[in-house]
């Protein structure tokens, strides 16, 4: 009897061990739309060896000094044609575009050695970027993640910096926890989109993609492919992005060009980056704060952009939320091009 116990017990672990090879170990994959190169992709080599892709529009009209870098959300997240089509306003009042691709991420390379995405490559890739431009300030512009990028740059090289503008912008890091619970002001009538992130976490997650996850944090290898795991990101990003927009109706269509082991480990990276409060703080560098009505981001990250910097406004977007160029691009140019004329 006791043996025949064991016989069960011996061939349920081997049945448990072999679906857990399979579901661990073999390839996953997505239906989702695949990353094509944009028409008019330009490329930067740079010293740090990231190969960057980017979109150029020329100002046209009266040519304003200082060029406009576009820094996308993420980590890992990339320059949709939306970003492009949207911000090409600001070229008809003579501002250069510049709209790049992060390491590891859309039209820029991917990196062999994960260990090399973190926060420092990117504020070196950025610095050099700007330095490219030959420009003697530039202006940056930076949504979620991509204002943490900004703020990082500016702690730094202030002189470069004419202005900043961020939307819904990501918390400042090392992140005070204390500001979660903020309370902001009651005439924003603020609120909180129908999804959250949790849940397309938690739908889209899987055993293999966790075990990636796992190897990759600890191991700081890749256990799949990135065709493989940018197209997860993808189906990833359509689920997250339900959080991003006031009305559901908006939802984004899922669309390509995320770089999962960019995302991964930069925001690993950040748990190391240093405070760059001290040097902001009471920084005279013009900046804009847009927040939408159904922001994800709690208040007190946003808040804490005006406190550090002086010389700041502060643009509210009704019925818009993370995303509030997909919900109300007229009302987010017009704060922008309201904030530059300035």
């Amino acid at each position: 009897m006791k043996r025949n116990i064991f016989q069960v017990i011996k061939y349920a672990f081997l049945v448990f061990l072999i679906i857990f090879l399979y579901k661990t170990c073999w390839p996953k994959n997505y239906q989702v739309p695949q990353s094509q190169v944009r028409a008019g992709t330009k490329y930067w080599n740079l010293s740090t060896s990231s190969a960057i892709g980017y979109t150029f529009i020329r100002g046209t009209g009266n040519k304003k000094n200082y060029p406009v870098i576009y820094l996308h959300g993420g980590p890992g997240g990339f320059v949709s044609d939306r970003d492009i089509e949207v911000l090409s306003a600001l070229a008809e009042d003579g501002y250069d575009i510049y709209l790049y691709d992060q390491i590891g991420s859309g039209q820029s390379a991917r990196l062999a050695n994960i260990n090399d995405y973190t926060v420092g490559r990117h504020v070196k890739d950025l610095t050099e970027i700007v330095s490219k431009l030959g420009a003697e300030k530039v202006i940056l512009m930076g949504q979620s993640w991509g204002a943490v990028l900004a703020t990082l740059f500016a702690a730094d090289n202030s002189e470069k910096v004419e202005k900043i503008i961020v939307s819904s912008p990501g918390p400042i890091y090392p992140v005070r926890q204390e500001l979660k619970n903020v309370t902001p002001p009651d005439s924003l009538h603020l609120r909180d989109p129908f999804y959250s992130n949790n849940q397309g976490n938690e739908k889209a997650n899987n055993l293999r993609i966790k075990t990636i996850t796992f190897w990759a944090t600890t191991f700081h290898k890749k256990w799949a492919s990135d065709k493989e795991v940018d197209d997860f990101a993808t189906y990833l990003n359509f689920e997250v992005n339900k959080s991003t927009v006031c009305d559901t109706a908006k939802i984004l269509k899922a669309a390509a060009g995320s770089g999962f082991y960019a995302a991964l480990m930069t925001f690993k990276s950040l748990g190391q980056v240093q405070d760059p409060r001290p040097k902001l703080k009471n920084s005279t560098i013009p900046i804009l704060v847009i927040k939408g009505q159904c922001d994800n981001q709690k208040w007190g990250f946003t808040n804490e952009y005006l406190e550090l910097f002086l010389n700041h406004q502060f643009a509210f977007i009704p019925d818009a939320g993370h995303f509030i160029s997909v919900e109300q691009p007229g009302s987010y140019i017009k704060a922008i091009k309201g904030f530059l004329t300035k």
